[in-house]
């Protein structure tokens, strides 16, 4: 079995938060390992429901905030909803990946877990005006 960190970056290479998932396949695509990164922070999130979320890409109906997001109130949220947000992020290079010292560009590539390798998301901020 292997593990993987995960961490999130500015694009000025500040880090944001950090944590480890350990007991996974040796080989998972990016598809799959954002899909699990996603499912893992909705599920932190639902244990105790909040008006802030942090995770990868914003709920529906949610404000951009430092680092997190704002929702309107209290509320679960839906992983499986998130994951295909965050997938279709990554295809609009909203957020990109390195995995261990490259960038992946393709949902399906696979990466080799057995390193225990850093999988850095950068997410890209839009400019305002533009």
């Amino acid at each position: 079995m292997a593990g993987v960190t995960f961490r999130d970056e500015t694009a000025t290479g500040r880090p944001v938060s950090r944590w480890e998932l350990g007991g996974l396949p040796d080989r998972m695509t990016v598809r799959e390992l954002i899909r699990l990164r996603v499912r893992e922070e909705v599920d932190r999130h639902n244990v105790r429901p909040s008006d802030r979320f942090y995770g990868l890409v914003r709920p529906d109906d949610a404000e951009t905030e430092l680092n997190g997001y704002r929702l309107r109130t209290p509320r679960r949220i839906d992983w499986r909803r998130q994951a295909e947000a965050a997938e279709r992020a990554f295809l609009a290079n909203g957020f990109f990946v390195l995995a261990g010292d490259r960038q992946v560009e393709d949902l399906d590539e696979v990466v080799d877990l057995t390193a225990g390798p850093d999988l850095v998301f950068i997410k890209l901020v839009a400019l305002a005006g533009g």
